[in-house]
C-alpha cells in the first residue's frame, strides 16, 4: 500500500531523475494536474488528465530541456494516511542547451485517495523561476546538493544559499 509521503518522493524522484515509470507510485490513472504559471520563464499547460499524461509534461518532455534537477519540499512530510498536503517547494536545475541555470519556487497542494494512497490531484503554482548565469552553477550546485532531499527544512535553504542577487526573488517567497 502506498501513501502520501512515498507518492510524493516517488513524483520528485522521477521528474527529478527523468524516470516516468516512478509516476505509477504517484499518481493514479485518471489524476489530474492543474498549473499556475506567475511567471513568463516557464511555460507548462494548465491542466492535465491521467498518470501518462502528467508524466509525459512533468517528466519526458521537462527532461528533454533540464538536467540536474533538485526539488525540495519545505516541511514535514505529510503523515502516511494525509488525504492532503500543502507545502512549498524549491527547484533548481540546469539548462541541457545553455548549462544556465534556473531556480523556482512555489507550492504544491496533492489530494490523495484513501483507498490507494495515490495522488488523485496535484496542483502546483510556479511563483517564481529564475534564471541564473552558467558562473554560479558550482555554488548554486554546491548548495543544493547539500541540503537534505527532498523534504529540508526552509531555514536550512535559506541560511545556507550563496549570496547572489539572481537568488533573492526565490529566497524572500521561501521566507514567507
Amino acid at each position: 500500500m502506498n501513501n502520501a509521503t512515498k507518492a510524493i518522493e516517488h513524483y520528485i524522484f522521477g521528474k527529478d531523475g527523468n524516470r516516468p515509470d516512478l509516476l505509477r507510485h504517484a499518481f493514479s490513472l485518471d489524476a489530474s494536474l492543474n498549473v499556475r504559471v506567475q511567471t513568463s520563464t516557464i511555460l507548462f499547460p494548465p491542466c492535465v488528465s491521467g498518470r501518462e499524461a502528467i508524466a509525459e509534461v512533468l517528466v519526458r518532455s521537462f527532461s528533454q530541456q533540464y538536467e540536474n534537477v533538485y526539488t525540495f519540499c519545505f516541511g514535514d512530510p505529510p503523515k502516511p494516511e494525509a488525504n492532503v498536503h500543502k507545502c512549498k517547494w524549491l527547484v533548481g536545475m540546469s539548462t541541457k542547451a545553455t548549462g544556465e541555470l534556473r531556480v523556482g519556487c512555489g507550492e504544491y497542494h496533492w489530494v490523495f485517495s484513501p483507498q490507494s494512497g495515490l495522488a488523485i490531484q496535484l496542483s502546483i503554482t510556479i511563483e517564481h523561476m529564475l534564471e541564473c548565469p552558467s558562473e554560479h552553477r558550482r555554488k548554486i550546485m554546491d548548495w543544493l546538493q547539500g541540503r537534505s532531499y527532498p523534504w529540508c527544512e526552509s531555514t536550512d535553504m535559506l541560511d545556507t544559499a550563496p549570496s547572489l542577487n539572481c537568488l533573492q526573488p526565490v529566497l524572500v517567497y521561501v521566507a514567507t
